[in-house]
């Protein structure tokens, strides 16, 4: 699914808003990809044009002394060797980000998020195309606080079993 492209802050505030965590989206700055032998241009470009899943939706921050608007963080990848993952890469803009977005892909009814919570914010950790796919990635990666969500019932937030002694 794709959607129009998104300018402003109002309007991207309603797309992070009403996208799902776990979708796809795409963001650029609207100037042409430089060719591959302007490697300095070529890597200001892909720091502002991309693709990333989003993981995070944070929410506005008021204090008597500075505010910060409302937020959200992609995930574009993980790299690392031998399975053992070294770097995570994450971006988070604000919705008053000049870039533009659009959403390219969201996920499919049946599909299964590993979530977790810290201050009430959500953060995705896994998007898997199964239950039994999410619970053995969640066998090898534990974290303290996640749940299960099947897209298309998110009212029935599932908590894993993590064998704790009774």
């Amino acid at each position: 699914m794709t959607s129009p492209r998104i300018f402003g802050a109002n309007a991207l505030s309603d797309l992070i808003r009403t996208a799902p965590l776990g979708a796809l989206l795409r963001y650029s700055d609207g100037q042409p990809r430089p060719p591959a032998r302007f490697n300095k241009k070529l890597a200001a470009w892909e720091r502002n044009n991309g693709v990333g899943r989003l993981i995070k939706k944070t929410p506005a921050i008021v204090r008597p002394t500075y505010s910060i608007p409302e937020g959200f963080t992609l995930h574009h990848g993980d790299f690392g060797s031998g399975g053992v993952i070294v770097m995570v890469v994450t971006m988070t803009w604000h919705v008053t980000s000049a870039l533009h977005f659009e959403i390219v892909e969201q996920p499919t009814d049946g599909m299964v998020r590993v979530l977790t919570q810290w201050e009430g914010v959500d953060e995705l950790r896994h998007l898997a195309p199964d239950m039994a796919t999410a619970q053995s990635w969640f066998a090898s990666h534990r974290y303290s606080n996640a749940r299960f969500e099947v897209v298309g019932d998110e009212a029935n937030a599932i908590l894993p079993d993590i064998g704790r002694a009774a």
